[in-house]
């Protein structure tokens, strides 16, 4: 089965009120697990490559892994780079066989912004491959991606920037940020916003992200077993399963794969002192992996089924 861009699954999404998930990988056996959660639940799925995976993974070990794992299913399949800082990663990634790509100039000034999206979508589109754009700011870190604030995303600039880019899809901040550290008061997002953004925009697919959860279950088994992962806090999924029934067709999640597999293997490792196998850990960090995403698909996106 081969790649494919978002086009068909988003506007599957859209008409049908839900997201597709969009997962990040870093190695095997995350993609592995990604992989399995979704043949079981028939899901659509997106595996998105950061810079920081691209770093530590090095993209040609990231395209044979999807080569592998596209072998191995009928499921259609998005290979997708997040935050792509500039043309040149972007042109890379797309000569390398990506088939979507998201050009993140939400650090530019707003024309500036503009100028290098457009850049990226006239290569992008002569080769089949899908745009996503950013624009606002996210708080938190993600790899080499950081803010201190939040910037929400201006309705109106947002319709401008669609019409003059051409992009295909559209990040927006309405109150989720990245990492693990999400909200110190009570969790919100601005719905009022995105629903405003939905109706200037009418059936243009939306991404969230900055969308774990960060489950108190995870966080609590990370902790028991020598971990120091205090206070952190994500978006509750109600609030995500609401966006994912508006505008929002593309929800990101990182931060509770690596939890579930961190907290998996730290529990291993107390449990099995004697364990120096790396397949006797990674293993069940695999399954716990499966176990997320399969809760995602299901619970939240609302994607089971719509393969």
């Amino acid at each position: 089965m081969p790649l494919v861009t978002p086009k068909e699954m988003f506007q599957k999404a859209y008409a049908g009120g839900y997201a597709t998930g969009a997962f990040n990988v870093n190695n095997m056996e995350i993609i592995q697990g990604i992989m399995a959660a979704g043949q079981e639940e028939r899901s659509p799925l997106i595996l998105q490559v950061s810079a920081g995976a691209r770093k530590y993974a090095q993209q040609i070990y990231i395209i044979k892994l999807m080569e592998a794992a596209m072998a191995l299913t009928d499921l259609p399949v998005v290979l997708h780079l997040d935050h792509g800082q500039n043309f040149e990663i972007c042109k890379e990634v797309i000569d390398g066989g990506f088939t979507s790509v998201m050009i993140d100039g939400s650090h530019l000034p707003f024309e500036e912004n503009i100028a290098e999206t457009k850049k990226v979508v006239e290569y992008a589109h002569s080769k089949g491959v899908w745009v996503e754009a950013e624009l606002g700011r996210l708080a938190g870190v993600e790899d080499e991606v950081s803010s201190e604030e939040s910037i929400y995303t201006d309705p109106d600039q947002a319709a401008e920037f669609v019409g003059k880019t051409g992009c295909d899809s559209l990040a927006i901040a309405i109150g989720t940020s990245h990492g693990a550290y999400k909200f110190k008061g009570e969790a919100k997002l601005d719905f009022e916003r995105l629903e405003k953004v939905g109706k200037l925009l009418p059936g243009f697919p939306i991404v969230l992200h900055g969308a774990s959860s960060v489950p108190q279950e995870f966080v609590a088994m990370a902790n028991q077993y020598g971990g120091q992962v205090g206070g952190a806090r994500g978006v509750p999924e109600d609030l995500l399963r609401k966006a994912a029934s508006m505008a929002v067709c593309k929800i990101n999640i990182d931060t509770d794969i690596r939890l579930a597999m961190t907290a998996t293997i730290r529990k291993h490792f107390t449990e099995h002192p004697a364990d120096f196998d790396p397949r006797q850990y990674l293993g069940p960090a695999r399954e716990a992996v499966k176990n997320m995403v399969r809760h995602k698909i299901r619970n939240v996106l609302g994607c089971s089924g719509k393969a």
